[in-house]
């Protein structure tokens, strides 16, 4: 009896709330496009700290709040859950791309040339690359092998829809910068960086999946 508890437990505790993490990114989508608009009217449209500043809003605003959840959720549970490794690993992960834009400006990088294209893609995704990294860590903790980790990730549709995004968004911004696109406004840095802010669709298939379940 209690092993069939344990067990209804652990079923319950796979029905991580993912639906909490969904509804962060549309405010930082917002956010994002309404501050560029702002520096454009302000007539900052190539400031750095401007772009440093849309960037992060429309693709990290949401981790912040994601940050908060797990913070939240930790407080309120000593298990952990998924959804909770999931944006402490995207929070955790918010911090790479200031260091690689500004040294890529310091270097002489065109940033709004073809050259470029890698700096919006780790503002939109290098929180999703943290919360990948630590989604597996935590299905590694749960199953005490690598092995059975991997077995488990690659079953997981929120792992694999992140991994994904992941590979398929650099793509499309190289492909955009080819064609001509360039962010020379702070407008155009709001939208192409929630364009490849793709964070949302992993959260989507995760609250999807518990309803499914």
């Amino acid at each position: 009896m209690r092993k069939e508890k344990n067990s209804t437990s652990e079923e319950e505790e796979e029905k991580e709330d993912f639906g909490e993490l969904i509804k962060y990114t549309g405010a930082g989508f917002a956010g994002g496009v309404l501050i560029g608009a702002l520096l454009d009217y302000l007539g900052f449209h190539r400031s750095a700290i401007g772009q440093w500043l849309v960037r992060t809003i429309a693709g990290e605003g949401e981790s912040i709040f994601e940050g908060i959840y797990a913070l939240r959720h930790r407080i309120s549970s000593l298990t952990g859950s998924m959804a909770e490794a999931y944006g402490w690993g995207k929070f955790f992960g918010m911090l790479m791309p200031w260091i690689i834009d500004w040294s890529s400006r310091m270097v002489g990088v065109d940033v709004y040339g073809v050259m470029g294209f890698y700096i919006p893609y780790f503002y939109a995704l290098s929180d999703q690359i943290g919360a990948n990294i630590s989604g597996l860590l935590f299905i590694r903790k749960q199953e005490g092998a690598w092995l059975k980790a991997f077995g488990h990730y690659i079953r997981h549709p929120v792992m694999l829809a992140s991994l994904t995004i992941i590979l398929i968004v650099p793509v499309g911004l190289l492909s955009a910068r080819l064609l001509g696109f360039s962010s020379t406004t702070q407008v155009y840095t709001a939208l192409e960086t929630t364009v490849a802010n793709l964070c949302w669709v992993p959260p989507l298939v995760g609250w999807l999946w518990e309803r499914s379940t």
